[in-house]
This record gives C-alpha cells, sequence and structure tokens, in this order.
C-alpha cells in the first residue's frame, strides 16, 4: 500500500514511469537531440553522466551512442526502477550541488528541468562548477531549464490518465507562482490496480523560476562558452555550454 502521508512521486518511479510512459514522453527523441548537440561540439565524445537521471528513461537510449553511460540522482526509489530496468548502467544516489566521482565525462547532461530543483543563485553557481569539475576540458553540458520567469504560465492545470500493465493512474497538477522567483505545483494522484483497488497521495513541487541572465552567470563562472537552443527540443529549450581551459 501507498503511505499517503509521507511519499512522493520520486519515491515510487514505477507509478513515475507508468505516467510519463503512458503519457507518450519521447525519451528517444530527446536524448538523440541531446546527442547531436554533444557530437557536434565534442565529435569523439564517448562518455555521458546523467545528472537528474530518474528511472533512466534517457540512459537508455544513451547507451546505444556512448561507451560509457552512468547515473546520478537524489532519490532511491528512481533509482530503484533504473537498476531493475538497466542492470547494466552504473546509477547511484547524489546530490548534484556536491557529488564527487572522481573522474571526468566528455559530456554532463541534467534533463527534465531537474535543474529547477535548485534554490537561488548561490546553489545554480555551485551546481554547475560541479558538473564543470566531472568534465575534461572540451567537454559538452546540456541543461533543460524549467520555466522562466517571462513565459512560466501562473495558474496551468495540468491532467492525465495512463494505463500501464493493469495500473491506471490518474494525475491533475495546479502550478502556481511560489514567490517572484519559485513556481509552485500541486499535484493530486489516484493509483488502481486489480487486487489493490483504489489508492491516493498528493505531492508539491517547488521549483525555481532562473532567468537567462542566472545561466549565464553560472555557466560563465564555472568557466563554459555557452549558448540557448530552441527548437529542436520539446520544452523550453537548452542550455549547452563547452567547458574551456585546460584543467
Amino acid at each position: 500500500m501507498i503511505d499517503q502521508e509521507n511519499i512522493g512521486i520520486y519515491d515510487v518511479g514505477d507509478i513515475y514511469d507508468a505516467i510519463y510512459g503512458g503519457r507518450g514522453k519521447d525519451y528517444r527523441g530527446e536524448s538523440a537531440a541531446v546527442t547531436r548537440h554533444i557530437r557536434s561540439r565534442h565529435p569523439e565524445a564517448v562518455s555521458v553522466l546523467d545528472v537528474g537521471c530518474g528511472t533512466g528513461g534517457h540512459l537508455k537510449y544513451f547507451a546505444e551512442d556512448f561507451t560509457v553511460v552512468e547515473g546520478i540522482d537524489l532519490t532511491e526509489g528512481m533509482l530503484d526502477v533504473a537498476r531493475r530496468n538497466l542492470p547494466e548502467i552504473p546509477v547511484r544516489r547524489g546530490d548534484m550541488r556536491s557529488f564527487e566521482l572522481g573522474r571526468h565525462f566528455d559530456a554532463v547532461v541534467c534533463l527534465f528541468a531537474a535543474i529547477g530543483n535548485l534554490v537561488g543563485q548561490d546553489e545554480l553557481d555551485t551546481t554547475l562548477a560541479t558538473f564543470a569539475r566531472h568534465l575534461v576540458p572540451g567537454g559538452v553540458l546540456v541543461i533543460e531549464p524549467w520555466w522562466f520567469p517571462e513565459n512560466f504560465t501562473p495558474g496551468h492545470v495540468g491532467g492525465s490518465v495512463t494505463t500501464v500493465d493493469a495500473r491506471t493512474v490518474a494525475r491533475v497538477s495546479h502550478t502556481v507562482r511560489d514567490s517572484e522567483t519559485a513556481s509552485r505545483m500541486d499535484i493530486h494522484y489516484l493509483v488502481a490496480e486489480p487486487g489493490k483497488g483504489i489508492q491516493r497521495f498528493a505531492d508539491t513541487h517547488v521549483l525555481s523560476l532562473f532567468g537567462h541572465e542566472q545561466f549565464e552567470k553560472a555557466f560563465e563562472q564555472a568557466g563554459f562558452s555557452f549558448e540557448y537552443v530552441e527548437g529542436d527540443y520539446h520544452g523550453n529549450g537548452l542550455f549547452v555550454g563547452v567547458k574551456r581551459g585546460n584543467e
């Protein structure tokens, strides 16, 4: 049974997968677009670290294009599903602000607006410095941002009903501006399964509305040349950076 008082969607990775898989999230297409950006800037890239990898939806496809693929996430509920579905890909628990693997990759990616979980410029700066420490010179960093202050839509209501492997999940969300610098999304879930009946839980996600200038400061301070690109990736575009220097 779901513990309604102490559960969030990131604690139940199989339900998370049922929602986004059932809604048709295009992990393959998104991974392909990110791979094109990495290859166009670092054609010889062979290794990728996915920070905020979740249940491994993107890792699955990165593994088809890169020799070394690894993932990091903060929540064991997501990592449990990634380990079960992708036993050949190393994934581990880590905080994007401070993880330390002691080695370098040709590319680091942070997708599905996971970066929005940070709070304030200092955390954004610290996180990009952590990413930079794990990149080779000339390595590529790809970040999918949450909405910006100027294109965030307060009052947005979303909803879906999906059925995967006899489990039906209904999800309804309402998103408002929590402050001048953050959004708050309240989400309610109903989960119905044969033999278990109907269970329900609610979740709240507060995500920072970082502006372009905040990303620019963080990229510059961490030692990247970078650009913001739109048009080939569903959502709010991508920031793509290349690490400068010889260290």
